[in-house]
C-alpha cells in the first residue's frame, strides 16, 4: 500500500496569517511537513499563539501566498484573531499599530 492512499497519512500543515486591522486576514507563511514545523517554530519563538484545527489549516493551506482569506471564514478567523488578540492583552483594534512586518500583528499559525 502506498503512502499516498492511505487514510492514516497524515501530512503536517501549518498556514500563518497577517491581519493589518484594515483588510482580511491574508496568508503570511504557509507550509506541510519540514516547512509547516519551522513556521511552528518561528511563530512560538515570536510569541505568536497557535490555533490547531487540521481542516482549517488544510483549506487555508490551498491558497497563495498574501490572498485575503474568503470572505465563508470570515467568522471563524475573526473569532480565532480576538482570541489571540486577548492572550496578548491586545483587540483586534489594535492590529497594524506596530508595523506590519513584526510579529505582534500577525495572526495565529493554524495547524495540525
Amino acid at each position: 500500500m502506498s503512502t499516498e492512499n492511505s487514510t492514516d497519512y497524515r501530512r503536517e500543515t501549518a498556514v500563518a496569517l497577517k491581519y493589518d486591522g484594515e483588510r482580511a486576514p491574508t496568508v503570511a507563511a504557509s507550509g506541510t511537513d519540514e516547512l509547516a514545523r519551522e513556521i511552528i517554530r518561528i511563530a512560538r519563538e515570536h510569541g505568536v499563539p497557535l490555533y490547531e484545527n487540521a481542516e482549517l489549516a488544510g483549506i487555508l493551506g490551498r491558497l497563495d501566498l498574501d490572498e485575503e482569506i474568503p470572505e465563508t471564514l470570515y467568522r471563524v478567523i475573526a473569532e480565532i484573531l480576538s482570541f489571540a488578540f486577548h492572550l496578548q492583552g491586545k483587540t483586534p483594534a489594535d492590529a497594524g499599530r506596530t508595523g506590519t512586518d513584526s510579529p505582534e500583528a500577525d495572526g495565529p499559525a493554524q495547524a495540525t
